[in-house]
């Protein structure tokens, strides 16, 4: 099988790959497209936390992403903005109140003893040492009675400490609190060695399932006081994709046009690789999967702008060569190789300043860096591979030259070679090989 053969079956497959996965996988969109809020939270200082340290904030970042993570909605983002701060994105959010009250959970789990208070007869309860902190999960469960139960294992130290502390409290209560609220306080009949029990009394299965999803999050070091809230409607984000959608089409349909009336033949070919880089890119954005925000749909449209601009490149060094008086095939080649230096320094650079914007830019930037490298990749791809074999498919290895075909003149071909034998200084001064 011949190398073009080859290339062009491995396009084939490509281009099938790439239909069916776009007809098959969903589109993730952002937060501003598809509605939702954006939070920023403030870690509070404590007596315990004076400061916010690094530390500090990188666990609170943990806990945060896994609550959100917790939640169920897809493509979420929380990343740290200055030095005590979060940026928190939850898109297509059914209850915003709902989701801050979670957020801002401090969900710090406490096993206390009670013990004689200063006044005679009073009561309190008293730090036992045991805490979320020796929490291995958390889980739904259901009691005799039909009531909700939280369930709980504890790690191997946690298990340990509180067989002790059982152990010691028989007969006596036990108080479990969450969040400073004592939300049981059972009797222990005997001691607990198995490192695992149960939390009952608090509330509908919705409330447990909370709970239970805090648990596992993990309790926040530090309280995080919601600052700032934005929200973005589901019709302001359908409205911006509609919009795209129409700018896109407006703008690639330009494009098209333009290539077609000034390149024309090969214009054509260009317009072909075009919409195959569009589906090739809309695929590898779905396989990824990359969450398409109107910043990343920018990226994208640039995306084809970088592809066109390959095209062009190729086929104004395919012309010169044609001008000297090349043959059409030598022509196309030359003008192939000729033209790969510029356009591989320039998507070079175009994705080295991808890679910065992605390390150093917040959400929205990344998005725009992310989409716009995979587009230069793409672009180079389709550029030199699907518009070299789709060239040589049309016009195969004939020698036959219509100048039409490339929106040539008759009399421009070989024009140049002329005057560089009429003219010795330029040929002496190498104007064209």
């Amino acid at each position: 099988m011949k190398k073009e053969n080859l290339l062009f079956l491995i396009i084939i497959v490509l281009l099938t790959a790439s239909i069916l996965v776009i007809i098959l996988k969903p589109t993730k969109l952002g937060l501003d497209l598809i509605g939702g809020s954006r939070l920023v939270l403030e870690a509070q200082t404590t007596k315990d936390v004076p400061q916010i340290t690094d530390e500090v904030m990188d666990s609170l970042h943990f806990s945060i992403e896994n609550r959100v993570n917790s939640m169920g909605v897809a493509e979420t983002v929380v990343q740290r903005v200055g030095k005590d701060r979060l940026l928190v994105e939850i898109p297509n959010i059914s209850d915003p109140q709902k989701a801050k009250e979670y957020l801002g959970k401090t969900a710090n789990l406490e096993f206390k003893r009670q013990a004689e208070g200063l006044k005679k007869g009073e009561k309190i309860w008293i730090s036992s040492g045991v805490s979320g902190k020796d929490l291995k999960r958390a889980f739904v469960g259901s009691g005799a009675a039909g009531n909700w139960l939280v369930n709980f294992e504890l790690n191997d130290k946690g298990a340990k400490k509180f067989a002790e502390l059982t152990s010691e409290i028989e007969g006596e209560p036990l108080g479990i609190f969450f969040d400073g609220q004592l939300v049981s306080s059972p009797i222990v009949r005997t001691a607990i060695t198995g490192g695992a029990g149960y939390i009952e009394g608090v509330g509908s299965l919705e409330e447990v399932k909370n709970m239970v999803n805090l648990l596992n999050a993990g309790a926040l070091p530090v309280p995080a006081k919601i600052i700032e809230e934005n929200s973005v409607g589901p019709t302001l984000g359908l409205d911006s994709i509609e919009k795209s959608k129409i700018a896109g089409v407006i703008g690639l349909g330009l494009v098209m046009v333009f290539m077609l009336a000034y390149y024309r033949l090969p214009g054509l070919i260009a317009d072909i690789a075009l919409v195959i880089y569009g589906l090739f890119v809309f695929a590898i954005f779905k396989t990824i999967p990359v969450t398409l925000t109107l910043a990343g749909i920018a990226g994208f449209i640039l995306g084809i702008g970088m592809a066109v601009d390959a095209n062009i490149l190729i086929f104004e060094r395919t012309k010169e060569e044609l001008r000297i008086g090349r043959t059409l095939y030598t022509a196309i080649n030359t003008g192939f190789d000729r033209a790969f230096t510029s356009i591989f320094d320039s998507n070079m650079t175009t994705i080295i300043t991808c890679v910065i914007l992605y390390l150093l830019g917040t959400s929205i930037v990344k998005g725009f860096a992310l989409t716009l490298a995979i587009g230069v990749i793409v672009s180079m791809f389709t550029a030199i591979t699907v518009t070299r074999n789709f060239m040589r498919l049309f016009f195969g290895y004939s020698e036959t030259l219509n100048p039409a075909w490339f929106g040539l003149k008759p009399q421009e071909i070989g024009k140049a070679h002329k005057i560089e034998d009429t003219n010795p200084r330029k040929a002496k001064l190498g104007v064209i090989d």
